[in-house]
């Protein structure tokens, strides 16, 4: 069962990989509104910041540091707890990715999103006595959770009032 899990979860993980390398949007997608030219500030060598500004550009939206509109965005805090007992088998873990988002109005220096703490979370089962198999599903869980948390970030950007 446990090697059955794996490949279940190991071909998901590939077709999403692929999908998303090829172009593939879910319907729906192309329905939010454009967004103004925006600067990111903030942990932006992570991978959530680095999602948000290729999902930015996919838009249409311009990404400039003088931008009208700052997007700052806090360092991704990645929260892993192990659920059930001490036993030796698989055991499921859950994993939380989250992050802090400010929007502020540069000519005004109003703030219309103030440090809101965004989170995405996911469970998996992994053996803890396969360190290998172990890793390559944290990570694979870990991008998984990036790609969410953007996907948040970027479907909070879209509701701010006065941006339209």
């Amino acid at each position: 069962m446990n090697r059955r899990s794996f490949l279940i979860t190991s071909i998901a993980a590939s077709a999403a990989v692929l999908l998303s390398g090829c172009g593939f949007r879910l319907r729906g997608s192309e329905s939010l509104p454009s967004l103004p030219p925006l600067a990111l500030e903030g942990d932006t060598n992570s991978a959530v910041a680095q999602q948000v500004a290729s999902r930015l550009q996919q838009l249409g939206t311009q990404v400039a540091p003088d931008a009208p509109w700052r997007v700052t965005l806090g360092t991704p805090v990645l929260v892993e707890r192990r659920l059930g007992g001490d036993g030796r088998a698989s055991r499921e873990h859950e994993l939380m990715l989250s992050t802090s988002l400010s929007v502020q109005e540069r000519a005004s220096n109003a703030y219309h999103i103030n440090n809101v703490t965004l989170s995405t979370n996911t469970r998996i089962r992994v053996s803890d006595d396969d360190l290998l198999n172990r890793e390559t599903l944290m990570m694979e869980a870990e991008q998984t959770l990036s790609r969410q948390l953007s996907q948040l970030i970027i479907e909070r950007l879209t509701y701010v009032e006065g941006m339209q």
